[in-house]
């Protein structure tokens, strides 16, 4: 059990103690380092990764290279700072992103803050992932079919969402971990898939070009933000980080930083381990002909593209529960303290059902993966792993003036900040552009 101080523990009633013991993100502190390991790889490590050779494209080999290198060293940075926060006041522990922001903001503006961002980053991934897997069954059937009927994308999304009608029911992290740690498998196992045969295809000598894609000024320039956002989407795993660790068990011996700081540090490499490689290696064999979906530019050998496409549906599976679970875990929260509706299994089978439903019903409606990530990495998925925990460490830890430390979390703001504002404009012209070119029928 994490350790409480008495009064904290004077403070709650039996009835919030109940409540606690049943709300998923707090019911169960048993989890292992590698239990962080694993979550914080399926956070970060899914649709994100795809993405990149074709966000190489629209950057170019020096901006690209610069800005996937200072991103990875960035969230790495503002993710040892989650880590370091969530014990910082002695005999509490801010096990949920929005407690830590109420504690640095005050208690209804750090809901303000904190809140909107956090439930526009677990609802925009959740829905991505429902698109990522769709498209993955959709290429995997054509791969093993060729000569088959075409079946539409929105066929697959629903089969691919069934799974999560059922494992969206287990009752919190520890419970899904099985789950995760497939998902993980299958990020090193897909990643390595699209690198190495990426390797193979540019051995082969073929002329690329690695030219900018936009044929006018104002398309590269509209490419390059929705890049920064592809980008910032795929480091972008903050949003669970202290709902991972609320899980790890808490001494004043022993606190939880120490385990979960080590699964951080293998999370990571793990992390370059699978980006830099992809990244690089599929822009240098495709250049500016990627697409979108680096899975879908790999051709041969047929069964290993196949095996590879059902490796990122285990792996979206892992993901979507991830990001779902605050989801939950803040949706019961409220309808037991706000609404003071009884804690129950039907409540819990309802709420769950009705979210993945809507995230269904979403990515049904707008199957746009390039388009989607670009918008959402920025305008959501930035603020709270690039710059939001500088701010609060400013805030809370008020480093020396003119240090390192406080330099470093300007640096870190003012990159955040230009991705928010930036990348979603491009985001959005992308979104616009695949939208005119889609039809329903695929």
């Amino acid at each position: 059990m994490a350790h409480v101080n008495e009064k904290e523990i004077d403070a709650r009633t039996e009835e919030e103690k109940a409540i606690d013991a049943w709300l998923p993100i707090t019911s169960d502190r048993n989890a292992k380092w590698w239990y962080s390991t694993f979550h914080n790889v399926t956070a970060m490590v899914g649709a994100g990764v795809l993405s990149l050779p074709y966000a190489m494209s629209e950057m170019g080999w020096g901006p690209g290279v610069i800005v996937m290198l200072m991103s990875w060293a960035i969230t790495f940075y503002t993710i040892w700072q989650m880590v370091e926060m969530h014990e910082m006041v002695p005999g509490k522990r801010f096990d949920r992103y929005h407690e830590l922001g109420q504690h640095a903001f005050g208690e209804k503006l750090g809901l303000w803050v904190v809140v909107p961002q956090q439930i526009v980053v677990d609802v925009s991934s959740c829905i991505i992932y429902m698109v990522t897997g769709g498209k993955s069954l959709k290429k995997f059937h054509e791969t093993v079919c060729p000569d088959c009927q075409p079946i539409k994308l929105t066929y697959f999304i629903i089969i691919f969402s069934s799974v999560h009608f059922v494992l969206s029911h287990l009752p919190n992290f520890n419970s899904i971990s099985f789950v995760s740690l497939a998902a993980a498998v299958m990020s090193l196992t897909y990643s390595t898939v699209a690198w190495a045969t990426s390797l193979g295809r540019g051995i082969e000598g073929r002329v690329v070009s690695y030219e900018l894609r936009g044929e006018k000024t104002s398309d590269n320039v509209f490419m390059f933000l929705s890049a920064l956002g592809d980008v910032a989407f795929a480091y972008a795993g903050h949003n669970v980080v202290l709902e991972i660790q609320a899980t790890i068990p808490s001494t004043p011996e022993k606190p939880s930083k120490g385990p979960m700081w080590k699964g951080v540090w293998v999370a990571y490499i793990i992390v370059a381990i699978c980006y830099l490689p992809v990244a690089f290696l599929g822009y240098w064999a495709f250049g500016n002909q990627v697409e979108d979906n680096i899975l879908l530019s790999l051709e041969k050998p047929m069964w290993l593209v196949a095996a590879a496409n059902m490796f990122v549906v285990v792996h979206v599976i892992g993901s979507y529960q991830v990001f779902a679970m605050p989801m939950f875990d803040m949706i019961e929260t409220y309808a037991v303290k706000s609404i003071k509706l009884k804690p129950s299994t039907f409540l819990r089978f309802t709420v769950r059902t009705t979210y993945v439903a809507l995230t269904l019903f979403v990515g049904m409606t707008i199957p746009f993966f390039g388009g989607l990530m670009g918008f959402f990495g920025g305008f959501a998925l930035a603020p709270t792993s690039y710059y939001l925990p500088c701010i609060i460490w400013l805030i809370i830890v008020k480093p020396k003036r003119f240090g390192f430390s406080w330099w470093m979390n300007w640096f870190c703001i003012i990159v955040g900040v230009l991705l928010t504002v930036l990348s979603p404009i491009g985001g959005m012209w992308t979104l616009i552009k695949q939208a005119k070119n889609y039809r329903f029928y695929q």
